[in-house]
């Protein structure tokens, strides 16, 4: 018989006992065997099982979640959304509204305005639906730009909604009776 722990390098990490035609490992007290023979600290991350990894304190494992927009789940061991948005901690600027993501949020544009580079920031800009042509204003009817969004009104001569307008019926009065020359 062959006597394994005593061969150079060692196959086992901490302790080697012989046994007839191979060897068994074991480890300190305080380690666990992992299966591919070595020794892990028993109170490792590993063995914690934690979503998004932890911290060895004073002896203790606590699983740690990588953004303050994620918190500790009751499991003690996944992270859970804080919905920033509902706590209304979130000031987003001018014309954008919060959005919650996982484990963050984001201050979108308001439906009718768009993202814009302008005098070295990015602001949210009005997009002018009129000028574009994205408007439903019908062929009777004038487009006017409002922040946001547009309206339409009828031209002179036309009335209804703005976006069908219809031609206002000219009614020609006669006089009453009949006229003698």
């Amino acid at each position: 018989d062959l006597n394994e722990c005593g061969l150079k390098p060692r196959p086992c990490k901490h302790r080697c006992m012989n046994t007839y035609g191979s060897y068994k490992c074991y480890c300190l007290n305080g380690y666990m065997l992992m299966p591919d023979g070595t020794c892990s600290n028993a109170l490792s991350c590993l063995m914690a099982n934690c979503q998004y990894g932890c911290d060895v304190l004073k002896g203790e494992v606590r699983c740690r979640c990588p953004s303050p927009g994620l918190q500790l789940g009751p499991d003690g061991r996944t992270c859970v959304d804080i919905d920033e948005c509902a706590t209304g901690r979130v000031l987003c600027p001018r014309f954008r509204h919060c959005v919650n993501t996982f484990g963050s949020y984001i201050c979108r544009c308001h439906k009718g305005f768009d993202l814009m580079y302008i005098g070295g920031k990015y602001q949210c800009h009005d997009i002018d639906e009129c000028a574009l042509g994205h408007h439903q204003c019908g062929s009777f009817s004038h487009c006017y730009n409002t922040p946001g969004s547009y309206k339409c009104k009828c031209k002179e001569g036309y009335r209804e909604n703005g976006t069908n307008c219809i031609l206002i019926p000219i009614f020609l009065i006669e006089p009453p009776g009949p006229y003698h020359i």
